[in-house]
């Protein structure tokens, strides 16, 4: 195991950044990565002097999402409860009482593009790609994506998304709504930061009620959401179709899904 942690809290003045630090493994969802990331979102969220939050990846991803070399599901309980225990510390960013900016670096896949869709707003590589291709491997979505997409980009293109499993690049994901801006991969980190200090150079108590107060108007409830995605993910991880979607992948071929 690496001495440096799979996830680190670091500030800069008035913003925080949360930043994944396993580019090696793509930032994949390991059991290390996942501990470390509830610790870094702990320490964001205890912080009284960030007024603003980034997210971001170190390497040329932004998570990669599950690692399917890895344990899918973290140990004890049922497996309901290990389907959403995986993605219980990306959705601690939804605590988080000031603005959180996703500075998308690169590809977000899976569970790591979940990570991307609970940040308020998102920044992303315009070559990257982003996307949720659960179906293509077999599984039931996690992570409320199949709740968040369709508020985010609307139900007909959600549903094309999630019923595909099509990856976009950065420049469409602009197109659609579903990231702020879409800029060169070395400008990712400086948009996000620049936009950062724009939010912390306002009163920092109105824009926490502001952030409340349109969560409340939407009736903004993604953990309930990812609680209802939890048991179906988990029977799905038990199918024929999943175990042949998973090992397609890893030999880098096209499944054979045989609804089993």
């Amino acid at each position: 195991m690496s001495a440096t942690p799979a996830v680190r809290y670091e500030r800069r003045g008035a913003i925080g950044e949360i930043v994944l630090d396993r580019p090696d493994n793509r930032n994949s969802m390991t059991p290390e990565l996942l501990d470390a990331f509830a610790a870094a979102s702990a320490e964001a969220r205890a912080d009284a002097e960030a007024r603003c939050v980034i997210v971001r990846g170190e390497g040329s991803c932004f998570s990669a999402g599950a690692d399917f070399k890895s344990t899918l599901q973290l140990e004890g309980g049922l497996p309901s409860d290990r389907s959403y225990a995986m993605y219980r510390p990306f959705l601690s960013v939804l605590d988080i009482e000031v603005p959180v900016i996703g500075a998308l670096n690169g590809h977000a896949v899976g569970g790591g593009f979940g990570l991307a869709l609970v940040t308020d707003i998102r920044i992303a590589n315009r070559d990257a790609k982003y996307g949720a291709n659960f179906t293509r491997v077999g599984l039931h979505s996690g992570m409320a994506i199949s709740y968040l997409l369709p508020r985010l980009v609307g139900v007909s293109r959600a549903n094309e998304l999630l019923f595909t499993g099509r990856l976009v690049r950065g420049h469409e994901a602009e197109a659609m709504g579903l990231v702020s801006k879409a800029v060169e991969a070395e400008q990712v980190l400086p948009e996000a930061r620049a936009m950062a200090e724009a939010i912390a150079g306002n009163a920092p108590l109105v824009i926490r009620t502001t952030k409340a107060a349109i969560r409340a108007g939407l009736g903004w409830d993604p953990k309930a959401a990812a609680r209802r995605e939890a048991p179906i993910q988990a029977e799905s991880l038990q199918t024929e179709d999943a175990k042949e979607g998973m090992k397609a992948l890893l030999e880098k071929r096209d499944p054979v899904f045989r609804g089993k």
